[in-house]
């Protein structure tokens, strides 16, 4: 069943990990055309694009993000001085990644409070408009806790941006993909749903992510 009706769109994807190929899943059983890309070379994912289907295709990450109508960029945060600049100038760029020191290495404005990290992502990409989504639901839940609109006790996700235009942009696929929205305001404020919140992880409708968010401390 498809949940969305909007025209056909193309969602190009920066990194084709865990996250990114649950998401990749949901947009092609909804309608979307996906553009796959990595940091190795498309032939390394071919296997991924047979499973995706027909609606499918890899491509280098210069490449999808030229081809995005909505990009996602979904990499290590250690690695966001690899995303590509200018084929994403002007467009809308989801950002689902969050800081794990461990894995990224210490960051010293992270670790300092004094930005966020998808605020670092936004620095890299002056000329886009990134949203912060998907940061705080496991991969593996993104198929199975989908659900059609006006389901009762529907999921909802989070999301954050500085501009209004690009949340809508966001919010309307993610409830095209299964699951109800909640703002959370600017890019600042997008540590309400990073690792250690009461969000992070949780399993929450609407009005209990709007709770959660609320009573997240930095």
């Amino acid at each position: 069943m498809v949940w969305f009706d909007g025209d056909m769109t193309t969602i190009g994807f920066i990194g084709s990990g865990n996250i990114g190929s649950a998401i990749a899943h949901r947009a092609v059983l909804e309608g979307y055309d996906v553009v796959m890309s990595n940091s190795r070379h498309p032939d390394t994912l071919a296997a991924l694009v047979a499973e995706l289907g027909e609606h499918a295709r890899a491509a280098t990450p210069a490449e999808a993000a030229a081809a995005a109508d909505l990009a996602v960029v979904t990499i290590p945060l250690h690695a966001i001085g690899t995303v590509p600049v200018e084929p994403l100038e002007g467009k809308t760029v989801i950002d689902t990644n969050n800081y794990y020191p461990q894995r990224d290495g210490q960051i010293e404005d992270l670790d300092e409070k004094r930005t966020t990290s998808s605020e670092l992502l936004q620095r890299r990409l002056p000329g886009s408009h990134v949203v912060k989504a998907f940061n705080n639901i496991r991969f593996d839940q993104i198929g199975s806790t989908a659900s059609p609109s006006g389901t009762p006790g529907r999921r909802a996700l989070s999301i954050a941006g500085d501009d209004a235009e690009a949340k809508k942009a966001v919010t309307d696929f993610i409830d095209g993909i299964g699951f109800d929205v909640v703002d959370m305001g600017p890019l600042s404020e997008s540590w309400r749903a990073e690792p250690g919140t009461p969000s992070y992880g949780a399993e929450l409708t609407a009005a209990e992510l709007e709770g959660a968010l609320a009573s997240a401390e930095r």
